[in-house]
């Protein structure tokens, strides 16, 4: 084993004893977290002047941090179990009352039975916030989404049931019965077992008192409650004013959001880049033009159903509205890292990116062309959400697949915003079921803003990514496409598709949504008469 190897082993265990996690080292280092990082992964060297500042941080001597794991945790601990290589001075005291002790003469005592050894700190998931005792990358982590689920479900308490209550005998004969004028006195019912509470679970928000919840599902409760702890500062600070606080709130809904994400990413196996260089085609051509990525905005309406309206036959449609459709689509695919170029001609499902095609025709007059309203034949730069819906067309037979012939590619993942996007939307659930508009609006503010300004855009220091830009908006199409082509298969009839979220049925679409205002549920917008005579 290497030298190098030897030294992550013993930070890594020196960690683990003291409790301190990498952003603290990274802070005594003047390093950032993700450097700490690359260098325990290996992807990065310690350099000499680090380990000066790890064995300062940690209170040992160069040479005691070089001697392996066992060896500094025990010199740590003051083991002396450790013993120290010939050669290696002991550190010297930090003060006086460090110094050693004359040797006094102690009785003989009886020899004591080992301790046994310490068991490992259980420490909150960063995913799920439940205890655990493994480690992803310096943070306390569970292996697996199964294992936070289950440590979840063992979480939740079952309520006991109600212990039996015995019998008790009367030690005194029974009164005598009352006087016949009284009333009838009915015996009273036996009082019956009250259910035990649900479990709540109490956590310090941003300013004020701590708000109860009860047990989550899935998001990080620090996200959650940090959320929380935004509107209620912005509450305190405007004085109870309602529309004060959501101008505040709105105002801080950028800053706010990219800080959600980046607390989102701790303890990822990844790193993602902020500011890889831009791409030619994704550099917009002057200051209030657009670059060359088409996202398939849809713009469409039935030509059937026009013209049969335009001869007098009669349709009631309804208008139906998509919930948070910007914040379901941060559910997709992106580039985790800088775009290269490959002209393979070969969609890669584990990379993601925008590619050139030639897209394939399209022959359903009924149901609209995935590529929204492009008139335009010939080549044209999609993103892989579009790309993806294309190549899903031609398994399912409605088209042939399309034509690649260059792409921009990196590394791909599906869960990149995942946990910020869950905590968006248990946030935005609670406060529909509670009626608060006011957070309702803080959550949408914060994710509409975030498709809006990852480009170029100045509102938004904080990233640099127009492909995931344009890759987050043609799936919020992407979804409303394919829930129109749902409703074709129901056989229903779809009258008009438009922007990201509005969708015209004709028929009993019930059958087909469900109706609320909640991520996986649709909402009617209006209902409204088609044709008839003039």
């Amino acid at each position: 084993m290497g030298t190098e190897e030897l030294l992550r082993l013993t930070v890594a265990a020196l960690m683990t004893r003291t409790g301190v996690r990498q952003n603290v080292v990274a802070e005594a280092l003047g390093l950032s977290q993700a450097q700490v990082s690359r260098k325990q992964a290996g992807r990065q060297h310690w350099s000499l002047e680090d380990v000066d500042g790890l064995a300062a941080h940690f209170g040992l001597h160069v040479l005691d941090l070089l001697a392996g794991p066992t060896h500094a945790v025990g010199v740590l601990h003051g083991s002396t179990l450790a013993l120290r290589p010939s050669g290696i001075p002991a550190p010297p005291p930090a003060s006086a009352a460090q110094l050693p002790l004359p040797a006094v003469q102690l009785p003989a005592q009886p020899p004591q039975a080992p301790s046994p050894p310490t068991a490992a700190p259980i420490v909150p998931c960063v995913l799920c916030g439940q205890p655990c005792s493994e480690e992803v990358d310096g943070f306390p982590q569970h292996l697996s989404a199964e294992e936070c689920a289950a440590a979840i479900a063992a979480a939740t308490p079952v309520a006991p049931a109600p212990a039996p209550v015995p019998q008790q005998l009367p030690a005194e004969p029974p009164a005598p019965a009352p006087e016949a004028t009284a009333e009838p006195v009915a015996p009273a019912p036996a009082p019956e077992a009250e259910p035990a509470p649900e479990p709540v679970k109490e956590r310090p928000t941003k300013a004020g008192p701590a708000v109860v919840r009860g047990p989550r599902a899935y998001a990080s409760g620090t996200l959650t409650d940090q959320i929380a702890g935004n509107v209620h500062a912005a509450l305190q600070e405007c004085e109870g004013d309602v529309e004060a606080a959501q101008a505040v709130l709105i105002k801080s809904a950028i800053p706010d959001v990219m800080k959600l994400f980046k607390e989102s990413r701790v303890g990822g196996r990844y790193e993602h880049s902020e500011f890889p260089p831009t791409a030619d085609v994704l550099r917009k051509r002057s200051q209030r033009g657009a670059d060359e990525i088409w996202e398939g905005r849809p713009k469409w309406r039935n030509p059937h159903v026009f013209q049969a309206a335009k001869k007098g036959e009669t349709f009631e449609v309804t208008a139906l509205d998509m919930n948070a459709a910007y914040l379901s689509a941060l559910k997709c695919w992106l580039p985790i890292g800088q775009l290269i170029e490959t002209t393979d001609g070969v969609h890669n499902p584990k990379k993601a990116g925008v590619h050139l095609i030639t897209p394939p025709d399209w022959e359903h007059a009924d149901l609209p062309n995935p590529l929204g309203n492009r008139m335009e034949p010939g080549e044209l730069w999609v993103t892989e959400s579009t790309l993806r819906l294309l190549l899903d067309c031609a398994r399912q037979g409605l088209s042939d697949a399309p034509t690649i012939h260059r792409s921009l590619v990196s590394g791909g993942t599906e869960v990149l915003l995942e946990k910020l996007r869950r905590a968006l939307a248990e946030v935005r659930k609670t406060a529909l079921a509670e009626g608060d508009e006011l957070t309702v609006n803080y959550v949408k503010s914060m994710y509409s803003k975030l498709v809006s300004t990852l480009g170029e855009s100045t509102a938004n220091r904080n990233m640099r990514r127009p492909d995931w830009m344009h890759i987050i908006r043609a799936k919020a199409f992407a979804n409303l496409w394919m829930k129109a082509n749902k409703i074709h298969k129901a056989g229903l009839q779809v009258v008009e598709i438009s922007g990201t979220d509005e969708l015209h049925v004709i028929g009993d679409w019930r059958q087909v949504f469900a109706e609320g205002r909640d991520l996986n549920q649709v909402k009617e917008k209006q209902t409204y008469t088609l044709g008839g005579k003039r």
